[in-house]
């Protein structure tokens, strides 16, 4: 839902489909309607992005979250929802309904590659496959496929 300058990502409580049923509309994320409006509400200069010192490598996880949503928006266009436990012990980037599947998505910052959340989601809801965008390169597994961030249209073709 597009509120302005933000977009906001309700939660479900479940990964069953439909998704929207399951909405927890007392709880969301929000995320600005472009990564450099982000920055530029942050103070976050140039030098800080090109050079990615140590007090950078927290809001980089945001900013590449921030990254991944905009353009889910962009060429996904319909219903971006993100899950997270009652007990604040596992989390989902993004869920997006597509051809009748849920399709869970992780967000990584770097290279590191555990996905240990996205696993126990994808096992516990029964779901066919799952979805990383990180700075590793493409790499299908049997239950989910990395794909770099400068490649995530190639998800959605």
């Amino acid at each position: 839902m597009m509120l302005g300058f933000f977009y906001k990502v309700p939660r479900v409580k479940s990964g069953e489909m439909p998704l929207k049923a399951f909405v927890d509309s007392a709880t969301f994320k929000v995320f600005m309607l472009d990564v450099g409006l982000l920055g530029a509400l942050c103070d976050l200069d140039a030098k800080t992005l090109i050079k990615g010192n140590e007090l950078f490598s927290t809001f980089k996880g945001a900013l590449t979250e921030q990254y991944v949503m905009q353009q889910l928006r962009a060429l996904h266009g319909a219903n971006i929802y993100y899950w997270s436990a009652e007990n604040s012990s596992g989390e989902i980037d993004f869920l997006i309904q597509r051809h009748g599947e849920i399709i869970p998505i992780e967000v990584k910052a770097e290279e590191n590659l555990q996905s240990k959340s996205l696993r126990l989601f994808s096992e516990k809801y029964k779901l066919p496959h799952a979805w990383r965008f990180s700075m590793a390169n493409y790499r299908e597994q049997d239950w989910m496929t990395n794909y770099p961030l400068y490649a995530i249209h190639q998800a959605l073709l």
